[in-house]
């Protein structure tokens, strides 16, 4: 998919991979920090129309920043990140893209599916890889639901996402904020496209939905549904999936993981708790672009997963 004859130096040995972070946000620096500490890579710096942004960016991670996105590119990197906000995506990743370079972009890829498109469709074209940073996807509670439920036959999947107001929110709702997320994971978890949305949105105190109870059936038949808010004085993260054979109970948050198995007829059952992950979910989804980087190898989210989630969430 992509040309790795950059990523090597005539010894045939990797050198490092030149990698720069677009938005210097809390999201952005949090990019920089990791990348920063990752081996075989070098960060070109950090890009932010805001001194404080910047300010603030040097003084976590101590990089090189930028007060535009040219002066960034003019340095050559090989690969960029982008966590502006959402309305500067398609410009971002398209002018990063017109210069063949590799391309993550912060979920959701865009604020519309034909930015999306628009995206996914010059990526291809270019040669590059872009993936789309669904973060949650690399949670180690997440991937120990996944593997719990390998092989099973999924009947029903349910997810909590809910918080209070986020101070940082602008011209989204709670849909695209938060349930993109766990419309990625419905269809992760079951391998299927979403066939038929339910939604029950309000809007209590912002301006746009704060409040949103979402229905869904997948191709596969498996019903889900997502409960999420701003109105929540406290964060919670859940999943639970019942299959044929098992429940499976996860808090993404605590990472405790619990699986009931073995159902008798008298009601009784076996419970047992799965073994979970380490790793920060950012330094294994960083990991997994520049690996799909480096090998020319599909990306874990490809473009095209990234629009199909924003346009059911649309």
């Amino acid at each position: 998919m992509s040309s790795t004859a950059s990523t090597k130096n005539t010894a045939g040995n990797e050198k490092a991979l030149r990698i720069g972070v677009v938005g210097a946000g809390v999201m952005g620096t949090n990019h920089a920090r990791v990348l920063a500490g990752l081996p075989g890579v070098e960060l070109v710096g950090i890009v932010d129309p805001l001194q404080a942004h910047r300010t603030r960016a040097v003084e976590i991670v101590g990089c090189p920043t930028f007060a535009t996105l040219e002066e960034m590119l003019d340095t050559g990197p090989d690969a960029v990140t982008i966590a502006a906000p959402t309305h500067l995506h398609r410009d971002v990743a398209l002018a990063c893209i017109a210069r063949k370079i590799h391309v993550l972009v912060e979920k959701p890829i865009a604020s519309s599916v034909e930015e999306g498109n628009e995206i996914v469709t010059a990526a291809r074209n270019a040669g590059v890889t872009l993936m789309v940073g669904h973060v949650e996807r690399f949670n180690p509670a997440v991937a120990a639901i996944k593997q719990a439920i390998k092989d099973e036959e999924i009947l029903s999947i349910a997810i909590t996402r809910v918080g209070p107001f986020p101070p940082r929110m602008s011209n989204v709702g709670v849909v695209i904020d938060l349930a993109v997320h766990d419309i990625d994971l419905i269809r992760w978890f079951t391998e299927s496209d979403i066939v038929d949305v339910q939604p029950q949105l309000a809007s209590a105190v912002a301006e746009r939905e704060d409040i949103a109870l979402l229905q869904f059936r997948t191709a596969s038949g498996v019903l889900a549904h997502i409960n999420t808010n701003w109105l929540t004085p406290f964060k919670a993260r859940s999943v639970t999936v019942a299959t044929r054979g098992k429940y499976v109970q996860g808090d993404l948050l605590t990472r405790q993981v619990t699986e009931c198995f073995g159902f008798q007829r008298d009601g009784s059952y076996s419970m047992r708790h799965l073994s979970v992950g380490h790793d920060e979910p950012l330094r294994a989804e960083l990991v997994a672009f520049l690996d799909a980087v480096r090998s020319g190898n599909a990306p874990a989210v490809t473009g095209d997963e990234g629009v199909a989630s924003l346009e059911i969430a649309i």
